[in-house]
């Protein structure tokens, strides 16, 4: 599932063998909250012929689901995606109103796109939109506008900001950054984040001295087709070589459902995760990661699962 860096998220998804994939979920961070799930193919001179791949995205990574699984299918995979999370907002005019007071904030920091989704939500007002465009976003960008991962900075770019640190890949590497750019100041960072953050980016930067404001502007919940989509992806494709997780909260509602319906099979799959926050979470519920992408992207999550399928290991 997904793992926004910084928040209950972060991380992707990946093969072992080229021919079998994992589930991972992934931040929508982009596209509905969602999975990936493997599909059946063949792969010609391979002796054990089909293979399953199975992707679940959280919706919380920000990948788009398209890009995700082309990656998959330049290393050999097929992803099926399937939708593990759903997400509700909240808090939206008190966001806004800390939005219009820049001069408040030292800057902003973003760990998981739906942050950056409830922006785009404050500013469908026509007026609100006009505001942002004409005075508010130049103004926040005179100010450091911290991300974590590549999708989370694409969608910072589309509000027309300019986001920095998005290569530290998780909130652990995103902090460190921070605080060698930042001093101790009166003026905190705006952080808007889930319901479902971890706390590694607060303490760093409280220990640091550096203020942080942080306001909850979505929760994280069960998407309501979750158990009917894997049941169905069960009964129609079998156990897959590999799932991968792009989030704690993906592994919190969906791997007891796993476990369940692959029984037995459970040794035969390999677990992969887009992050080590993703890890962690699936090794505290005693199941062994054959990989960690070595970022949160497709292509790092694709190449651990391939390697994890042919060489035990990434």
């Amino acid at each position: 599932m997904q793992e926004g860096p910084g928040e209950a998220k972060e991380d992707g998804p990946e093969l072992a063998q080229g021919e079998t994939a994992g589930t991972g979920a992934r931040a929508g961070e982009e596209a509905a909250p969602g999975v990936r799930k493997g599909v059946e193919r063949e792969d010609q001179g391979e002796e054990e012929g089909e293979r399953k791949l199975t992707l679940r995205e959280d919706g919380e990574t920000g990948y788009e689901d398209e890009i995700g699984a082309q990656e998959l299918g330049l290393h050999g995979l097929e992803a099926t995606l399937i939708p593990v999370l759903a997400f509700e907002f909240i808090s939206l005019q008190a966001f806004y109103e800390k939005l219009s007071c820049p001069e408040k904030y030292c800057g902003l920091i973003f760990t998981s796109p739906r942050a950056v989704e409830a922006v785009r939500i404050c500013l469908e007002d026509t007026s609100k939109k006009e505001d942002w465009k004409n005075c508010l976003r130049e103004k926040w960008n005179t100010k450091s506008i911290y991300v974590v991962g590549k999708a989370t900075a694409g969608l910072v770019t589309e509000l027309g900001l300019i986001p920095q640190g998005e290569n530290c890949g998780n909130a652990e590497k995103l902090s460190g950054y921070i605080c060698s750019r930042e001093s101790p100041s009166s003026l905190p960072l705006l952080f808007p984040c889930g319901a479902l953050k971890r706390e590694t980016l607060p303490t760093v930067l409280r220990e640091k001295g550096i203020a942080l404001e942080g306001l909850t502007v979505y929760r994280t919940t069960q998407h309501p087709d979750l158990q009917t989509s894997l049941s169905n992806y069960f009964l129609q494709q079998g156990v897959p070589a590999s799932v991968a997780f792009f989030s704690p909260s993906g592994v919190k509602y969906c791997l007891k459902q796993i476990l369940k319906l692959f029984g037995d099979f459970i040794p035969q799959v390999k677990f992969a995760a887009i992050g080590p926050t993703t890890a962690e979470a699936l090794e505290a519920e005693r199941i062994s990661v054959s990989c960690t992408a070595r970022s949160p992207t497709p292509q790092d999550l694709a190449a651990g699962i391939r390697s994890s399928l042919q060489l035990e290991s990434c």
